[in-house]
């Protein structure tokens, strides 16, 4: 997955516009080149057990087939059916456990095939290893930055410093573009004075070469720098300190905090920062809200931790929701419970990328910040996660699937990618991850797994970015274009937040009409051409772009009431055996919030998996969308 970064400074100069020189050696002119990148191969000797395995039939113990595997644990369906072909393989899948009704009965009685595990024996393998490439990272050098706005008192230089991951190796020197001017830097650090650029900003492509003989992939930057003020006026009379604003787009970025989407986009930021709902601030502490919420306080009573008895309706106006009464006893436990998470929500924005007060925002709206399940409509967590929404996770952010798919499925499954394995190994993986960001608890406090509530909101920030990929990749498809270079950075969020609750088929069907009718990609333009079952996203988008006040939680317009998600039997089953879906309820799960029948979601065609658990709207609709474009 390409991490991105995204640098948004407010750099107050003192003087003049070039700086004291740098440790870093200044970069000097060279012809450009494209380096190529060789393989590195090392050869290793791998001592390990080898297993023999049979394939023996009940009837007379004829040994059918003999195999053999290289790990611990029962052999892999794959390897079975490989090795014994697909007569025997479906012949074995098919036997039952050999089960003797009466004493008189004997093992050769029972049909089939089955496991025997004869021996195993040491054995060494050479294996070829593909050693890591140099690589570069990007960072700005000659301010410190400080608050607010990350003020710097001299202009900063781009400092490129290239990695060698071999013990014996060293970077020679760091080459590459800027804005088309090639230079070079002897040795592993490279300096590079930044400029005014245009609104676009320029492109800074760079690698590394290696005393191995060898070079670093080529990467880029996108660097936007713009003056702020008539600092510059020709005539010299400007009183204005000198001011700019400086953002740095590049998956290499090491100089602070990721800001993903940017990259995913090729899209920044509006000069001096974005809108505030789309900030991560510098402390968690500035997250604090102060919201009475309904549905929280009639959680937090109906399950014993307000103390509502001096209401006459208990404080419960529904079984879901306070009253006013209600609200008003529970009031300090909802404030107190809203912010609890703050902390962990600002990590996570610090690791991801993804905004804190747009994470914040999104859990508000979507549960009150209850990170529980409904039984109907199959949501689960502070971000009320679907199947379709984890799918949209493990299929368009690959990153987190590498993650997340070896604790479900065997790594030789995992490694075929979400898209190639099996579609009851899919279902397995999404029931999973609704499961992990399912915190209902029956025997813990309040009924929460509060533990399980913290991890789930790096998952749902991994889940914003999956995404955002998929929205660059539904501009991309209809304009042929970037999805920064046809819309703005906050109208993209919006277009994501579109894409998150109601669905591409929504957001592309909305965006292929504007685009009919010869109109730029902006938020009203392509709001107005939702169709009347997506409509429901504008006050989704209007609500977490402004301000929340006490809004209902709202199940996700594509689920339909139906029974649970499938629930993964993890590390528990073998890995040659292939799981079937367990459709129960998860042990304290909290009831649905409400009756109200959520809007269409168009359903996209082909869809990526099909099957019982990944339910589609029944009414035909004229939407189409690739999810695999």
């Amino acid at each position: 997955m390409k991490r991105l970064a995204l640098l948004g400074m407010i750099l107050l100069l003192a003087g003049g516009l070039f700086t004291a020189a740098l440790p870093a050696p200044a970069p000097v002119l060279a012809e450009p080149g494209t380096p190529e990148a060789p393989k590195r191969l090392t050869t290793l000797t791998i001592n390990f057990e080898r297993h023999e395995w049979w394939l023996v039939r009940w009837k007379d113990n004829e040994i059918t087939c003999r195999f053999l595997v290289e790990h611990e644990g029962l052999p892999i369906a794959d390897e079975i059916r490989v090795w014994c072909g697909a007569t025997l393989y479906n012949e074995w899948l098919a036997t039952k456990p050999c089960a003797l009704s009466s004493p008189e009965q004997t093992l050769q009685s029972c049909p089939g095939l089955y496991l025997y595990h004869f021996t195993s024996y040491p054995a060494t393998k050479e294996v070829k290893v593909e050693l890591p490439l140099p690589s570069v990272w990007v960072s700005v050098t000659g301010c410190t930055p400080q608050p607010p706005g990350n003020r710097c008192e001299s202009l900063p230089n781009l400092l490129l410093t290239g990695e060698e991951p071999l013990p014996n190796e060293t970077i020679i020197s760091i080459q590459g573009t800027l804005n088309g001017n090639p230079f070079v830097c002897n040795g592993d650090a490279c300096a590079i004075p930044l400029q005014p650029t245009g609104q676009g900003g320029v492109t800074v492509e760079f690698w590394a070469d290696s005393s191995f003989g060898d070079a670093s992939p080529k990467f880029s930057a996108l660097v936007r720098v713009i003056p702020q003020g008539d600092f510059m006026s020709p005539d010299g009379n400007s009183t204005d300190q000198p001011l700019y604003y400086v953002d740095v787009l590049s998956s290499q970025w090491r100089g602070g905090a990721l800001a993903s989407c940017s990259d995913i986009w090729g899209s920044f930021p509006p000069v001096g920062g974005p809108a505030p709902w789309l900030t991560t601030p510098q402390d968690p502490q500035e997250l604090y809200s102060a919201v009475s919420l309904y549905y929280l306080a009639g959680m937090l009573i109906a399950n014993g931790e307000v103390d509502a008895s001096e209401c006459r309706d208990g404080g419960l106006s529904t079984p879901l929701t306070a009253s006013e009464c209600g609200v008003r006893a529970a009031y300090d436990q909802v404030v107190a419970w809203q912010n609890r998470f703050d902390e962990e929500i600002w990590n996570v924005a610090q690791d991801t990328g993804v905004p804190a007060q747009l994470l914040k925002n999104i859990f508000s709206r979507e549960s009150q910040f209850w990170p529980g399940i409904y039984q109907n409509y199959k949501e689960a967590g502070l971000g009320q996660l679907t199947e379709k929404g984890a799918d949209t996770i493990l299929l368009w952010n690959p990153g987190f699937f590498e993650q997340f798919c070896p604790l479900v499925l065997h790594q030789s499954r995992c490694n075929l990618g979400f898209v190639n394995i099996k579609e009851e190994e899919r279902a397995l993986l999404r029931g999973a991850l609704v499961g992990k960001v399912n915190a209902a608890c029956a025997d813990c406090p309040a009924g929460i797994d509060l533990s399980q509530a913290h991890f789930s909101i790096r998952v749902f920030a991994e889940g914003m970015i999956g995404n955002c990929e998929q929205v660059g990749r539904v501009l991309n498809n209809l304009t042929g274009k970037t999805a920064g270079s046809v819309a703005t950075y906050e109208d993209l969020w919006r277009f994501t937040l579109v894409n998150y609750n109601a669905g591409p088929g929504c957001l592309s069907t909305a965006v292929r009409k504007a685009l009919s009718l010869g109109q730029p990609l902006t938020w009203q333009n392509v709001s107005a051409q939702l169709e009347p079952a997506c409509q429901g996203a504008i006050k989704y988008v209007n609500d977490i772009s402004g301000k929340l006040s006490g809004v209902q939680p709202t199940p996700t317009s594509w689920v339909y009431p139906g029974q649970p998600p499938p629930q993964a039997t993890v590390v528990t089953l073998p890995p040659g055996v292939t799981p079937v879906r367990q459709p129960t309820l998860p042990p304290g799960a909290t009831p649905q919030p409400g009756e109200t029948q959520p809007p269409g979601y168009p359903p996209p065609q082909p869809q990526p998996t099909s099957g019982e658990g990944y339910p589609y709207p029944v009414q035909p609709t004229p939407t189409f969308y690739n999810p695999y474009p």
